[in-house]
């Protein structure tokens, strides 16, 4: 589009004497045109809105109705944890936390307080103070030699390949600015994950991407040389997703460059499918052992997994394994069925795996009656973009949380549900070097670092809220659910979800 704007610019000026001299009326005409010109010039140059950016003059229409919407519903944040896109009202308080613009309402509360399912904390009269910078999490078992210190909210696993280097570049340099951890996803570690410095969770799939041998397998040598990088922190195994439970990766080829192809070690003009399953383990044992080999590989850097709940039984038997062998991951990711995709079959995203909160308490009371809590860490997802969305998650049980839906509206992304097309038009989802220009990175790795540093912020403030002096002490007894209208229960005294 730019190229485009700035063909029609030129050809406008070079058209300028031949109106003059053969028809004076049309130059006139071509001056009143001259704001439209010098609205377009303006988008193009600047690089707050890559909408406007991307698509000078016609992108300021998108603003123009945003402004006239009724203001009373700018505010309104509706918290739930379904699997939809964000509301506008959601989209708003992102947007305002990762500008530091004002996201104080009047006129109170804006939620249902007597719906079935409304949900609330508990406060005390006596208040306290509780300081945001210590608002962090050790992962590291006993079996760990490098602990690492992470923040209570980061950056869930979106691949180099699904999001273009731009976004990847912006998304870790908000992590290095702010202190938080950037998880790669399963497409690898590119060098836009590894240039501006964060903290990187490395999450390793089916696929091996990053570590990858020629046959498409697991390279032991390939690990090791990569998990060593100082930007390393953690290893994330993905066992499965919550979108797509049972289900590979995909990357659609209109997104597979050459430079993709390169880190992936995949070929080009073709879709890359990871397989649904590893080929690296085929039981809990074996699973264990091999989480405990890359391990040793990476240094004793912490070792997790990420899976969405299915059968019961599984993770069970996950347990046992732990406990007959003395070998456990540092850390379980717990992934709801609501979590979120660029790319899965309809059927997979609406019916398969278990919900978020139904699948974090499940794992928590596992891992407390097996006596493995203290050593296993857990990080919980859910569709996260307010302060309350990570205290909850932290009252059910979760020692730290993942969001990637609302880091990618702090980079300006619209839900426009192109990510799978290759045509994003805000340069997140793409690998378009045309719509990429429009998504300036120096700016918007400023904003995921507001975004995440004002959500942290105001947990410290409604932790102080509640009396308590930290996070830990958070339990199910602070969070409360109507049941229906006479019955409210806190979430230990609920027994079915």
């Amino acid at each position: 589009m730019r190229k485009f704007f700035y063909s029609f610019l030129f050809l406008v000026i070079m058209t300028i004497p031949i109106f003059y001299y053969y028809e004076p009326i049309a130059l006139w005409t071509l001056l009143l045109s001259c704001p439209i010109l010098y609205i377009g010039l303006r988008d193009v140059l600047q690089n707050t809105h890559a909408i406007r950016k991307n698509f000078p003059i016609i992108g300021n229409f998108r603003y123009l109705f945003e402004e006239i919407r009724p203001e009373i519903n700018q505010y309104f944040v509706e918290s739930n944890t379904d699997g939809r896109p964000f509301s506008r009202e959601q989209r708003s308080i992102v947007y305002q936390r990762a500008k530091k613009q004002i996201d104080s309402i009047p006129f109170g509360t804006q939620q249902n307080v007597y719906a079935d399912g409304y949900e609330y904390l508990t406060h005390s009269i006596y208040p306290t103070h509780v300081n945001a910078d210590t608002l962090r999490v050790t992962f590291g078992s006993d079996l760990c030699k490098q602990p690492y210190s992470a923040s209570i909210f980061n950056i869930s696993a979106m691949s180099y390949g699904s999001l273009s280097k731009s976004a990847v570049l912006a998304l870790n340099g908000g992590a290095r600015d702010g202190g938080f951890a950037h998880n790669t996803g399963e497409g690898g570690l590119s060098p836009y994950h590894l240039e501006p410095g964060g903290d990187i969770i490395w999450q390793i799939g089916t696929g091996y991407f990053g570590c990858r041998a020629k046959n498409g397998g697991f390279d032991p040598e390939l690990f090791k040389v990569n998990s060593a990088l100082p930007q390393v922190k953690m290893i994330e195994l993905k066992i499965s997703q919550g979108a797509k439970p049972g289900h590979g990766g995909i990357l659609p080829a209109a997104k597979v460059t050459e430079e993709i192809s390169k880190i992936r070690n995949v070929p080009m003009g073709k879709d890359v499918l990871s397989p649904p399953g590893h080929s690296t383990f085929h039981d809990p044992d074996s699973m264990m052992i091999f989480i405990h080999k890359l391990r040793e590989l990476s240094g004793g850097k912490p070792v997790g997994i990420k899976l969405c709940i299915g059968y019961h039984q599984e993770f069970e038997d996950l347990i046992s394994s732990m406990l007959k062998l003395k070998l456990y991951p540092d850390f379980i990711v717990v992934d709801g069925a609501e979590g979120g995709t660029g790319a899965a079959p309809l059927e997979f995203t609406n019916y398969m795996g278990t919900p978020g909160k139904d699948a974090l308490i499940f794992v928590v009371n596992k891992l407390k009656e097996a006596g493995l809590k203290d050593q296993i860490k857990v990080i919980s997802t859910g569709k996260i973009t307010t302060a309350f969305d990570i205290i909850r998650l932290l009252c059910l049980g979760a020692d730290a949380t993942y969001a990637a839906r609302s880091m990618l509206l702090s980079l300006g992304c619209i839900q426009a549900l192109r990510c799978n097309t290759n045509q994003c038009p805000t340069g997140i989802a793409t690998q378009d070097k045309a719509l990429m220009k429009g998504l300036h990175v120096t700016s918007k790795r400023v904003r995921v670092k507001n975004f995440h540093n004002e959500t942290v912020k105001v947990v410290a403030e409604m932790l102080g809220a509640m009396g308590l002096k930290s996070h830990t002490e958070l339990n199910r007894s602070h969070l409360i659910k109507r049941i229906h209208d006479t019955d409210i229960k806190s979430y230990e005294d609920v027994k079915a979800l």
